[in-house]
């Protein structure tokens, strides 16, 4: 029977696939990884497991290393369950690898069961809202527009290229943790970028951020 190994940052989403994953079976136990060298200790010790990943919290780098890591593990099937993926990064994953689903935090508790249950089975589950995008012709996908931030989140997302942490920039900011993090899905969201490590190499690009200033 497979492993299930968690891989998510935040308590309160951990407890919620615990207590799906307790109303099923056809699974050996669930361990848990709290960051990406975690993550690869518990490939290695389960190479036919199921991950249930939040790509946009964890400390993945990019696509292209999570694709080598799926390369390296070929039997190990995922759930990327994660608030908000970018359209790109979605259609990468999905017609890259068979070994990816898809499932979001606001999906019903109904779809998240399947998805662990399908991933068990070693198949895929796509929610359906993802399905619906994939399948759709959108006219903008192609083309789409210049990416504009307000001035509060351009400034939200210099301090997060430069490794303030959310409750720093609230702080900072006499804000609360909510708002900051608010500005952060509307950052990552506007700029399709899925991570604070894509969101980094955006405002480096853009020279939000002067990089002598970022590597110090």
């Amino acid at each position: 029977m497979k492993t299930i190994i968690l891989a998510d940052n935040q308590d309160i989403t951990r407890a919620g696939i615990l207590y799906i994953c307790n109303k099923i079976s056809g699974y050996s136990q669930i361990a848990e990884a709290e960051n990406r060298e975690a993550l690869l200790a518990k490939l290695a010790e389960y190479p036919d497991s199921v991950v249930i990943l939040d790509y946009s919290l964890f400390d993945m780098n990019s696509i292209e290393e999570l694709q080598i890591i799926q390369e390296r593990y070929k039997k190990v099937k995922w759930i990327l369950f994660s608030e908000f993926l970018s359209e790109d990064f979605i259609r990468r994953v999905v017609f890259g690898s068979e070994a990816f689903g898809i499932v979001l935090k606001d999906s019903s508790l109904e779809e998240i069961q399947a998805a662990v249950q399908y991933a068990l089975r070693s198949e895929r589950y796509v929610c359906n809202r993802i399905s619906n995008m994939l399948l759709s012709r959108r006219a903008d996908y192609e083309l789409k527009e210049q990416p504009v931030l307000t001035a509060t989140e351009t400034e939200i997302l210099k301090l997060i290229a430069l490794g303030k942490t959310t409750k720093e920039i609230a702080s900072e900011r006499f804000s609360s943790v909510h708002t900051i993090t608010t500005h952060r899905k509307n950052i990552f969201r506007k700029l399709e970028v899925n991570n604070i490590h894509e969101a980094t190499k955006y405002a480096l690009r853009a020279g939000l951020v002067d990089s002598a200033e970022y590597y110090i």
